[in-house]
């Protein structure tokens, strides 16, 4: 069982290890990159193996973040509909956007055998499952799209979604066949002894405290030591702080919580058989899946509220008896959260902060593929690539409007939420 110390269930059931290398004195390098999950491991190694020295600088631990505290679905594309991209971003840049991300869960599959990563890779797929009518008219749109581009994406029949998942609860899905799940602290971990592995530096409780600009590049401050490094990647997302004023203003924190069970074998021999992840179509969405050793765990939006039988927990059983009313009462191991960046269009940003300072931010929820491709591409971009070849147009931080406002907002409503659906 998770002890009090972990972040998730999965920085307990990772079979990658722990990587933890505290700052010792100071350092010069080609790239320094500040946060130690999918971006900024990527960075690294991509980075390294172009030939660039790179210096990981993490505050904490390898995947503190979202990328050691999500749901694990190794989702294609973003939150958006495909031509909700192209709308967004134009036609050439929307299109290129979406089949890039579109093979995201390949490549990232394709690094984790490559460097034969430990994290429970499944590849059967995911479903985006139709919480009313409504939801399965999206989705049915969603569908068309995707199989315009040729993609193998299939929209399912009502009984189909109720064979794969084992509920009746739902009006359909959509069934991605390029996706799958993982433990999400495995696969950073993986990257982290991959990025490693490839040369690169990487620190754990190192954070930085002070990031000054100077001739031909730029310092980072630590209680330790100092990096000297010619580019700086920011990798931090929906956990960035004051580091560069402003950046934690360019995005709306949205917490997500999970509740897992116990393992439950043979109880759920029919629940999720397949092993696809899930999530709704609802306005307050939730999400199942099912792990490597037969545990429930199902999430929503909001924080995880009040830790052994207490709110949270309550809401978890009283969804699971209404998703599988033939499971019977379940015993909870553990519950958390982490936190999304959230962007008012739900399209990712790459914000060039000042010379040779970039970030990547706001995935949206979607952090595993595009958090990965991402730091591909700033990469490239270090080794010499331009920024017009970039996933993004490439812009200067803008302030989201009554950020706090409306963070207190959500995370009230989704409270209540809880509170209501526990009932």
């Amino acid at each position: 069982m998770p002890g009090p110390s972990t972040l998730s269930l999965w920085d307990d059931t990772a079979e990658e290890s722990d990587y933890r290398s505290p700052t010792t004195g100071d350092v010069t390098t080609d790239v320094a990159i500040v946060g130690g999950g999918y971006t900024g491991l990527s960075t690294a190694l991509h980075a390294a193996e172009r030939g660039l020295e790179c210096c990981v600088l993490e505050a904490r631990q390898i995947g503190f973040g979202g990328s050691g505290r999500n749901v694990g679905l190794l989702n294609a594309g973003l939150w958006l509909p495909p031509q909700d991209v192209r709308a967004k971003l134009g036609g050439e840049r929307g299109a290129r956007l979406v089949d890039i991300l579109g093979e995201g869960p390949a490549y990232v599959m394709s690094l984790i055998e490559k460097h034969q990563i430990r994290c429970e890779l499944t590849r059967t797929g995911t479903i985006h499952a139709a919480h009313s009518e409504g939801g399965l008219k999206d989705l049915t749109r969603r569908a068309e799209e995707w199989a315009r581009l040729g993609a193998p994406v299939r929209l399912l029949s009502r009984q189909e979604t109720a064979e794969k998942i084992g509920s009746q609860a739902f009006h359909g899905g959509l069934l991605d066949a390029r996706a799958g799940t993982l433990n999400p602290m495995g696969y950073v971990r993986g990257l982290a002894r991959a990025a490693k592995g490839a040369g690169a530096r990487i620190h754990t409780e190192a954070p930085v405290t002070k990031l000054v600009k100077q001739p031909g590049g730029w310092l980072l401050e630590t209680g330790q030591g100092t990096v000297k490094a010619k580019s700086v990647i920011l990798a931090t997302n929906a956990y960035s702080d004051g580091l560069w004023p402003g950046l934690e203003g360019s995005f709306v924190p949205i917490h997500f919580f999970q509740v897992a069970t116990i393992p439950l074998g043979a109880r759920i021999a029919d629940i999720l058989p397949e092993r696809q992840g899930i999530w709704d179509t609802g306005r307050i969405m939730f999400s199942l899946r099912r792990d490597a050793s037969d545990r429930l765990i199902i999430g929503s939006m909001g924080s995880a509220i009040g830790g052994s039988r207490g709110l949270s927990e309550r809401w978890a059983a009283r969804q699971l008896r209404r998703l599988f009313p033939d499971l019977g009462p379940v015993e909870f191991e553990t519950s958390w959260h982490g936190r999304i960046a959230m962007t008012a269009d739900h399209l990712p940003r790459i914000h060039r902060l000042d010379d040779g300072l970039y970030t990547p931010v706001g995935y949206n929820g979607r952090g595993i593929a595009p958090g990965t491709i991402f730091g591909k591409a700033m990469a490239d971009l270090l080794a010499g690539g331009a920024e017009a070849d970039l996933l993004m147009p490439v812009t200067d931080v803008s302030q989201e409007t009554a950020r706090g406002l409306k963070a207190g907002f959500y995370q009230a409503a989704f409270a209540v939420n809880q509170v209501i659906r526990s009932l």
